[in-house]
This record gives C-alpha cells, structure tokens and sequence, in this order.
C-alpha cells in the first residue's frame, strides 16, 4: 500500500508532467497556427494601438520559412490559403533588420504606387479618401518604450490632447479603412512612382506621417518591397488592449477592444 508521502510526490509528478504537456502542446499551436503580438508603436493609428494585443494567423497565407520554422507545418496550411489581398493588415520580417513589423498591404506585385502631396495613388489613380472628423489621444508617453505621440495641433502640453485629421481611404478592391494625417509635406507625402517587382509587395503604415514602411527604400534603412517569404500572417482580430507599460496591467486595459476586428 503507498504511503502519504509517495501519494503526494506521484501528485507532485502528474502535475508537472501536465504543466510541460500543456507547454508544448501551446507552443506547438503558436509554431503551426497563431502567433501572438502586441502593438509596440503608433504607426497603424487609429486601427491599432500601441497596447494592442492580437493574434496573427500563419495559415493566411501559406507557410514561409519564417510563419513555419523548422518545416513543421501542415500540409492544410497550403490548401487553406490565400494570395495576399490590398488593404490586408499583415505582419512581416522586416528585410533590413530581420524585426516583426505590421502593416497594411497597399501595393501587390506589378502594381504602381506613389504618394503625392499627401494623397495615395495606385496604378496611375489617385485613391479616393473622405473626411473621417479628428483623432484626438493624450500627449504622454505610450507603451512600454514610452514615446510621444506626434500631433497636428503641436505643440501642445503634457496630458493636453493631441491631434490628427483622420480620413476614410478606399482601397481598389474596396477595403475601406481610416488613416491619420499631420501634414502633407516631406518626401514620405510626395515619393518618386514605385513598382512593385513580382513576387514582393509594398506596405504602408495608417499613420501617414508616423511610420517606416515601404516608402522608405532599404539602403537607408527602410522596409522597401518585403518578399513573399517574409510574409508571417495576417493580423484579423484584436484580443485585447491595454493602455499601460505592460499588458499584465489589467486595470489599463480598454474595455471597447476586447475581440475587436481589425479593418
């Protein structure tokens, strides 16, 4: 008959062996499906915000050597996907510094792009955008990095509220989706034509005046055209949404975002 002590110690050992099961089983889930992330920037405002936290799912696309590390992936991924569609919100492999980044898709391979004087225009036509009232947030550090938001009504003081023009934008396609503008000067508002070369494509931020994306060419450290391969997923649905330094801050946490779905 076991004792006490050998009951306890087998106790002991089955929960550890559910702890470890559970372990892998998740991060067998995080390697093959899903992969978690969370906002660290402002540069998709109002769409997501810093804090932000979703999951971005790996089949969307097909799997790549970066959404399915180590060969391990299912053949489903590849008859459930689907080519990459304009207007999608999509997390890449940065080519110029190898980090996560998200974006909106806006040029597909072939297709031409340019900004000019602050306006978006794809294959030769300027792409329709209506008047979508102010975005307004607190100028004081955000997220764990603590940065600034910038604002169109600057300067303004600390805890004052911070400004910007929003405007609705629709896509060819028809994805309609909100984007935030400062100014329409620099070169981020007025680019040369790009093309985009088959088998890559070229993404922007939401926040015009507040993001490195594909505008911005790799030899000066920009994203330029990202690859088909460093495509990680598509971004579908925000989890939940924490408005403090940490996500485990649960009383900074914004209650109009849980489950949100993501334009």
């Amino acid at each position: 008959m076991a004792s006490k002590a050998d009951k306890k110690g087998d106790g002991f050992a089955e929960t550890i062996k559910t702890i470890v099961y559970a372990l892998l089983i998740a991060g067998i889930f995080r390697t093959l499906f899903f992969q978690p992330f969370w906002i660290p920037s402002g540069s998709m405002k109002d769409t997501l915000l810093i804090g932000d936290f979703l999951f971005v799912n790996k089949m969307a696309y097909g799997y790549s050597r970066y959404s399915c590390p180590f060969g391990l992936c299912p053949f489903t991924g590849r008859i459930l996907a689907r080519d990459p569609h304009r207007g999608d919100v999509v997390v890449f492999r940065n080519p110029t510094n190898g980090e996560d980044f998200i974006k909106r898709l806006i040029g597909l391979p072939g297709d031409t792009v340019q900004m000019k004087q602050g306006r978006l225009w794809i294959n030769g036509k300027e792409v329709p955008e209506t008047p979508a009232g102010t975005f307004v947030e607190k100028y004081a550090p955000q997220g764990p990095m603590g940065n600034y938001p910038r604002c169109e009504n600057a300067p303004v003081g600390e805890g004052a509220d911070c400004e910007k023009t929003r405007f609705r934008e629709t896509l060819p396609g028809g994805v309609s989706h909100d984007i935030l503008k400062i100014t329409d000067q620099g070169y981020a508002n007025n680019t040369p034509v790009f093309t985009v070369p088959q088998g890559k494509y070229f993404f922007m931020g939401d926040n015009r005046d507040n993001s490195e994306d594909s505008r911005f060419a790799q030899d000066v450290g920009g994203v330029g055209f990202v690859p088909y391969e460093n495509l990680i997923g598509r971004a579908d649905r925000i989890i939940f949404s924490s408005a403090g330094r940490s996500l485990f801050y649960v009383w900074t946490w914004r209650a109009d975002r849980f489950f949100k779905g993501i334009e």
